[in-house]
């Protein structure tokens, strides 16, 4: 059974970073996609960013675009989310999630409904 782990949440100010880990337990390969999802009380779910198997392709929501960067440490089996230029609409709790869809394995991808596990969340507020 795969365990993702999310830790680095926490109160931060508007413009400051914060850097996201997940941390994947539990399976032999790491041919898998990965991604970033978010949800804010009151509000769905959102897609923030996601990564191929091996790092090279990523793909980012439009909200955190030119702010957020991922990436993936195949050998440590561990996603980052290197969050800049934090925003009080940023504040959500924060999950990390992973699939072996095709297409998320090779490009990386935006469906939630592709993605077959996830983390507990890490919540991430920023204040004005």
């Amino acid at each position: 059974q795969v365990q993702l782990v999310e830790s680095g949440g926490g109160l931060v100010q508007a413009g400051d970073s914060l850097r996201l880990s997940c941390a994947a337990s539990g399976r032999t390969g790491s041919s898998v996609g990965m991604g970033w999802f978010r949800q804010a009380p009151g509000k769905e779910r959102e897609f923030v960013a996601g990564v191929n198997w091996n790092g090279a392709s990523t793909l980012y929501g439009d909200p955190v675009k030119g702010r957020f960067i991922v990436s993936k440490d195949t050998a440590k089996n561990t996603v980052i989310l290197q969050m800049n230029s934090l925003k009080p609409e940023d504040t959500a709790v924060y999950y990390c999630a992973e699939s072996a869809d095709y297409s998320c394995t090779r490009y990386g991808c935006q469906e939630a409904n592709l993605y077959r596990y996830w983390g507990q969340g890490t919540q991430v507020t920023v204040s004005t």
